[in-house]
């Protein structure tokens, strides 16, 4: 009797105990056999694609620190070029004064003022004086003469020829650093597209979004090979 009890118990025991490995009762889903490439896919693309966004996001900066240089140098350049150009000016004006006196004394007939004012004469006058005089006066004065270059003038010129410079690389070095910012722009779709791959329910536009980001990451890879790299 007792004996036919215990085997009575065991049997209940072995009726409710599932075999091992059974997946009838677990509430465990299958496991898709293709998930496994889709996801290492997708997360090598979101790494690759997150270096890639910090490496423009630091180029876009570098770059817009060069603009910024070559802004301040520029408007150095100016402020140089002006300063020179006063220089020049206030040249031109004294040579002007000067010769004033000088015409008065011809004017006048005056030999004896006009051979002192020309003693005056300062060395960049005294040469374009000399040359309007020995081919015969052809303008109005010696000021019109090329050979009169007073002084800061090729300085002024010199500076403003590197401010042009100066300015037209800045306005490069500030298109480079939007053209960073704009593929950090397409690298956020690639990053979209590779993190929601892994939500979508169908298989087919898992793999359209994840195709779709791997193309977009070739795109902007080939185009940042391309582009200037500064340190």
């Amino acid at each position: 009797m007792a004996e036919e009890r215990a085997r009575s118990l065991a049997d209940q025991d072995d009726a409710s105990t599932t075999p091992e490995g059974s997946t009838e009762d677990s509430g465990v889903s299958p496991i898709d056999p293709h998930s496994g490439p889709r996801e290492t896919i997708a997360l090598i693309l979101l790494s690759v694609t997150a270096i890639m966004t910090a490496w423009c996001g630091f180029e876009a900066s570098k770059w817009g620190g060069e603009m910024s240089i070559a802004f301040s140098q520029a408007s150095s350049a100016r402020i140089e070029a002006a300063r020179q150009q006063g220089i020049a000016n206030n040249a031109r004006q004294a040579d002007l004064t000067i010769y004033a006196v000088y015409v008065q004394a011809q004017a006048t007939n005056n030999r004896q003022l006009a051979t002192y004012v020309e003693t005056r004469f300062s060395n960049e006058f005294e040469v374009a004086f000399e040359a309007w005089v020995a081919a015969g006066m052809p303008t109005k004065s010696p000021f019109a003469m090329p050979t009169y270059v007073p002084p800061g003038t090729n300085e002024a010129d010199a500076a403003d020829r590197r401010a042009d410079s100066l300015f037209t690389k800045a306005l490069v070095n500030n298109q480079r650093a939007d053209d960073y910012t704009l593929l950090t722009v397409l690298a956020a779709l690639v990053l979209f597209f590779a993190a929601v791959a892994g939500r979508l329910n169908n298989k087919r536009t898992q793999w359209a979004a994840l195709s779709i980001g791997t193309v977009l990451f070739i795109v902007a890879a080939v185009i940042v090979a391309t582009f200037p790299v500064i340190i």
